[in-house]
């Protein structure tokens, strides 16, 4: 059964969304993207086939609606799309930071909200996205969201009252990753490589390192102690990151940007 999909927002983010949900097999006739810019609207209808129009004409008559623009922007998106949106639509925000009960009180009566924080690692289908149900969700439209946001990475369904946390922890984690590669890159250099050798060696490992955590039945704990001879190289290392306080200051960055995020959901 066809099933026409409106991204609104044509962004790093609404981009990676289309090309992902294309390349799960959506017909292109069954996709709609908003964009004000001529420009922007010319070079996605070239590139992908897709309809490019405004917000509302975009909303009309979709089955699922995507909104992927900035937190700033959603309010007055909201109030332009509201008398176009069918009471029977799904609407999901990825808007960070944006209350699903928000959403709620700006659209018809019924209209399933559902709230997702992805991560940039979607762009190369590896994202991850916490997402959360509203009051009028069924559990079939539920079902329907994961498996469209799952074109883009994995889904996992929390509570709205987690999604600080998802936040702190996979919507922001990628830059810890990053600060991480950032410091084992310069470690590398000060030791002798050149960047470039560096700069592989510490993308690979961070690479096969977190899709050994993902397909093991093994704790990070565990699966690091493997690694971790007694009076071995690695074990230099981590009770020189025990002794600079890494892992403290890493917990207490996640818990700053949980409290952050709860900060700027706050209305």
């Amino acid at each position: 059964m066809s099933q026409r999909i409106a991204i609104l927002g044509a962004g790093v983010m609404g981009e990676t969304l289309l090309a992902a949900i294309l390349g799960q097999g959506h017909p292109v006739g069954d996709l709609v993207i908003s964009e004000k810019r001529d420009e922007r609207a010319a070079e996605l209808r070239e590139t992908y086939g897709v309809e490019v129009t405004g917000n509302a004409e975009a909303v009309t008559g979709a089955d699922t609606i995507l909104i992927v623009v900035k937190p700033q922007d959603v309010p007055s998106l909201l109030t332009e799309i509201a008398a176009n949106v069918d009471a029977s639509s799904t609407v999901v925000s990825l808007a960070a930071g944006i209350l699903i009960e928000t959403i709620e009180a700006a659209l018809p009566a019924g209209v399933a909200v559902v709230r997702a924080m992805p991560n940039t690692p979607a762009l190369v289908g590896e994202g991850m996205f916490g997402i959360s149900p509203g009051a009028s969700c069924s559990d079939g439209q539920l079902v329907a969201v994961s498996a469209l946001l799952e074109s883009g990475g994995k889904v996992v369904v929390v509570d709205e009252s987690q999604q600080d946390a998802v936040t702190a922890v996979s919507g922001s984690g990628p830059a810890y990753v990053f600060y991480l590669a950032e410091a084992m890159i310069a470690g590398g250099i000060d030791a002798g490589l050149d960047e470039a050798t560096a700069r592989t060696l510490a993308a690979q490992t961070l690479v096969g390192a977190a899709k050994l955590l993902a397909e093991s039945d093994e704790t990070a704990d565990e699966l690091r102690r493997r690694v971790t001879s007694p009076n071995g190289t690695t074990a230099a290392a981590i009770a020189t990151f025990d002794d600079n306080g890494v892992k403290d200051a890493l917990i207490a960055g996640v818990k700053a940007a949980a409290a952050r995020s709860a900060e700027l959901s706050k209305p």
